[in-house]
């Protein structure tokens, strides 16, 4: 069960953050301290299949659900994370209605896409009850893992309207700094421009009936937009978090 995808159906809302530091001793330690989701970022931090599989081991014994940020649109992206159990997949850099096409041909089982077949990890190789009917297997992938372009380039944000409407296409996360920047206001969140965007998103998700995500620096800020609608914020990397922790400490340390 996609524990995320659970909670967003009742309505609740879902905080995760970036993972960058690695390990599974992080991975457990995020679990303890209550988030809902972890996203292991495959673009810029340094994982791939073999050490993800290992992170999203971790997060299961924690009921944290394992997010990927993938590395790419290629097909062995998408299929391989999958595979290994990630239950949902960010795919960055998205331009045009046809590479969600194909992001949902590459991630979807049949009748919604063209995955390809393998009990994988995810179906104890063939030996969990949903595994006794290929029709289940197939049926419980598709409604368990969540295909998320994320919107961050202009080409994104045109088509919107149509991306988020896909069938297959399970929610939205907004990349804002990448956006800002496409749209030639690099940080400036506060741009009318920017907030025009954002609430076209929004707009394009609360129609569709789909989640949106975003991704934020602080918790001020994941308040102000889980206020004004939105379903899950990411906020900041564990290793920014770590990091501010202790300066903080070091801060009140008096030598």
């Amino acid at each position: 069960m996609n524990i995320v995808k659970e909670k967003i159906k009742k309505g609740e809302k879902v905080i995760g953050t970036f993972f960058e530091l690695g390990g599974q001793t992080a991975v457990e330690a995020l679990g303890i301290a209550g988030l809902d989701f972890i996203i292991i970022d495959c673009e810029h931090g340094p994982f791939d299949v073999e050490s993800a599989m290992e992170l999203i081991r971790a997060a299961e014994l924690k009921n944290l659900t394992p997010f990927v940020r993938v590395k790419d649109t290629t097909r062995p992206s998408i299929l391989k994370m999958l595979d290994i159990g990630a239950k949902a997949l960010i795919i960055p850099c998205i331009e045009t209605v046809e590479q969600v096409e194909k992001i949902v041909e590459f991630g979807k089982y049949y009748p919604l896409g063209k995955r390809g077949f393998f009990f994988s990890r995810v179906g104890e190789y063939g030996n969990s009850p949903d595994a006794a009917s290929i029709d289940r297997y197939m049926e419980v992938n598709n409604e368990n893992t969540m295909i998320i372009p994320q919107c961050e380039t202009l080409g994104c944000l045109e088509n919107i309207e149509t991306i988020v409407e896909m069938a297959g296409v399970d929610g939205i996360f907004v990349g804002p700094f990448d956006l800002s920047i496409s749209l030639g206001i690099p940080g400036q969140f506060k741009e009318q421009k920017f907030v025009d965007a954002i609430e076209r998103v929004k707009s394009a998700c609360k129609n569709a009936g789909k989640p949106l995500f975003i991704y934020t620096v602080n918790a001020e800020a994941a308040n102000d937009y889980l206020s004004q609608g939105m379903d899950g914020a990411a906020i900041s990397t564990d290793v920014n978090v770590y990091i501010d922790a202790y300066k903080d400490l070091l801060g009140k340390i008096k030598i």
